[in-house]
């Protein structure tokens, strides 16, 4: 069931952003997980998939665009933004399940396209692995894959979202966006939308909500290893991968980027794209690389 707007004794509506209207979701259950929509064009939905510790406002800008030429949905998982939380762990299997709850409460039953960055990938990998004919096509936007991915680094993600709730708490919005975008975001992103992204992002809920997902990491590598190895369902696919290589990264942006393309040509429909000089958070940096990529496959599952 979904309505539009919040109802009693839920959490209070966050404006979207233009052109975007939010809608309360509720789940067999009763948990309720907050969808921002937008686009009435013919074809497949596009569904945005956002990042470990990341908000549907991830998205604002690329949506917006996007939404022009398709129907468009992104979403703030359990415990993000006006999302409810959940009581059972946050593995990519319950977060899969949750997706594809999602969709079933909207009514969307035909197949849709999916688009996830970070540690969105894994969790789009988990719901095509169990719902192949629910998929029109991929885009995985420098997500995180198995081989690059490690106990050590996953503590080291559960750390950092512990100190940025500390600064959450304490009003340091500024010093979050500058340690979370270190290149800055794109002036291609208004000031309006920026300003929703780190109103949902830079908040204590937020990191609270990733560092529970950062638990699950290290039990879901196996899993990863093994969908990664199935491989993805015969539809238009693409893994959109950062170029440049950041502190921290001169061993693992290699390694992350021959994987994804060994991934892509075993794909039968698959497609690797670099994109130079941009780091992994493509979707803030450089967001109209994203659009072009999803409109490129749009005009393919025509």
């Amino acid at each position: 069931m979904a309505v539009d707007g919040f109802s009693r004794g839920t959490p209070p509506g966050l404006a979207p952003g233009r052109g975007l209207t939010e809608r309360l979701v509720e789940l067999p259950g009763g948990r309720r997980l907050r969808a921002v929509v937008a686009g009435d064009a013919r074809g497949p939905l596009v569904v945005f998939e956002a990042g470990m510790s990341a908000p549907a406002a991830e998205w604002v800008h690329t949506q917006r665009q996007v939404s022009e030429r398709a129907r468009t949905v992104s979403y703030d998982r359990a415990g993000y933004g006006g999302s409810d939380d959940a009581t059972d762990d946050r593995s990519l299997e319950h977060l899969a399940d949750d997706l594809a709850a999602l969709l079933d409460a909207l009514d969307e039953t035909e197949p849709v396209v999916l688009v996830g960055h970070s540690w969105g990938g894994p969790i789009l990998r988990t719901f095509a692995h169990h719902h192949p004919q629910r998929v029109a096509g991929l885009v995985f936007v420098d997500a995180t894959l198995a081989e690059v991915m490690s106990p050590t680094l996953a503590r080291v993600n559960a750390a950092s979202f512990r100190v940025m709730s500390v600064l959450a708490m304490i009003g340091a919005t500024r010093l979050i966006e500058r340690m979370s975008f270190p290149r800055g975001i794109s002036s291609e992103i208004s000031d309006d939308d920026r300003a929703i992204l780190l109103r949902d992002y830079a908040c204590s809920r937020a990191m609270r909500a990733g560092r529970r997902e950062a638990a699950q990491i290290v039990a879901g590598l196996p899993l990863l290893r093994r969908l990664q190895a199935t491989g993805t369902p015969d539809v238009p696919t693409v893994c959109l991968q950062a170029g440049r290589v950041d502190r921290g990264m001169a061993k693992l942006r290699p390694l992350l980027n021959r994987t994804a393309a060994d991934l892509m040509t075993a794909a039968p429909q698959g497609k690797v794209v670099v994109v130079e000089d941009i780091g992994h958070l493509i979707p803030q940096e450089h967001p109209n690389v994203v659009r072009d990529t999803i409109f490129d496959l749009l005009a393919v599952t025509d």
